[in-house]
């Protein structure tokens, strides 16, 4: 799990960056943010940044973390549609991050989560992390043995995922098994394997439709 971790945030991080530069002036939605910090690794390159997750969630980040303009946090969850009113983003490009998250949902959640995206927000790119249906059904994760959640939702690949969400457009999937390289070498030659590839999570673009 620790290194998924550090793979996922290399790659989005990427990802990230490289979309911000050529998108100046977006307004950055991260929902389900936990402690992440993606923000001030992000500094400057974006118009506004919004952390989203829920209210217990968000009380324990900010006992660590001290939000100031352009950077506000948002105590609710992605399936309450009023998390939109508390953003600024009227006629603005918009980005939304979804990571560790959709793998704990099902289906129907997936759907209002998107259909609330699409509903709100006129330009709006979303780069989602999503998990193997048979990670799902054949893995267990130490870390949260201890909690009441578990994996309960997957998609092989991004047209799978757009039959799901059909107001979005798949524009790219990147498997973590790139960030996987930057922290052991040994994934640059097993990383070819397409069994390997196929049941790693994955990063998911996707656009909304009539964009352009």
């Amino acid at each position: 799990m620790n290194y998924g971790v550090i793979a996922r945030t290399i790659v989005l991080d990427q990802m990230v960056e490289q979309y911000l530069k050529k998108h100046e002036n977006t307004v950055v939605v991260n929902i389900a943010c936990g402690l992440d910090t993606r923000c001030y690794r992000m500094k400057e390159k974006y118009l506004r940044w919004y952390n989203v997750d829920l209210p217990e969630t968000m009380k324990i980040r900010s006992q660590f973390l001290t939000e100031t303009d352009p950077v506000y946090q948002i105590a609710k969850s992605a399936m309450d549609d009023s998390y939109i009113d508390d953003i600024d983003y009227h006629g603005k490009n918009i980005l939304v991050i979804i990571e560790g998250l959709t793998m704990y949902l099902y289906e129907k959640d997936i759907r209002k989560m998107f259909s609330i995206i699409d509903k709100s927000f006129q330009k709006v790119t979303v780069m989602v992390e999503t998990m193997s249906p048979f990670v799902v059904k054949h893995m267990k994760e130490k870390s949260i043995e201890g909690s009441n959640a578990k994996f309960t939702w997957g998609v092989k690949n991004g047209t799978e995922l757009q039959r799901i969400v059909p107001a979005f457009s798949v524009r790219q999937e990147v498997s973590l098994v790139e960030g996987m390289k930057e922290l052991m070498p040994v994934y640059c030659v097993i990383g070819k394997i397409p069994a390997v590839r196929n049941i790693s999570n994955k990063i998911i673009v996707l656009e909304k439709r009539g964009r352009y």
